[in-house]
């Protein structure tokens, strides 16, 4: 089934309750994935998306590591909405894999850390092995489903 996907065919449906992502090639799951979406206080949003961007190397504004005056990580994985900084230090971007925009406000699909709960800022985490199969099989204008 991956294998004769194309971007065509495609579209995505992410499941909050489950923490899951599947990959759906017309009616068939190609690919069901774990992924960890945001936290109670960067809620991912509910309802239908599309793809508005593609980029496979991309820096976050909102996500990255609090750092110090000698550039030594003090926090990492942060997001500078939701977190706080310890006194004394800054926040530096950190660039996110396979990026896939779904709107302005920071919601997007990209590889990232899965501690077993929702653990992002809005955005929506897939492995770093997944996250290249979704990538590939999709397009601008791909359809996403966020659902309960």
């Amino acid at each position: 089934m991956l294998e004769s996907s194309t971007p065509e065919k495609t579209r995505i449906t992410i499941s909050l309750g489950r923490q899951r992502a599947c990959l759906l090639v017309g009616d068939e799951v190609a690919i069901d994935s774990p992924v960890s979406s945001g936290k109670p206080r960067g809620m991912t949003p509910k309802g239908d998306f599309t793809i508005l961007e593609k980029v496979s190397a991309h820096s976050s504004r909102f996500y990255g590591d609090f750092v110090d005056a000698n550039d030594r990580r003090i926090r990492a994985g942060v997001s500078i909405r939701i977190d706080p900084a310890p006194s004394g230090t800054t926040f530096h971007e950190v660039p996110v894999q396979y990026y896939l925009r779904l709107n302005d406000a920071g919601l997007a699909l990209h590889a990232g850390l899965l501690p077993g709960y929702p653990s992002a800022d809005t955005a929506v985490r897939l492995p770093a092995d997944i996250a290249p199969l979704f990538f590939q099989r999709v397009k601008v204008g791909t359809p996403v489903k966020i659902v309960d």
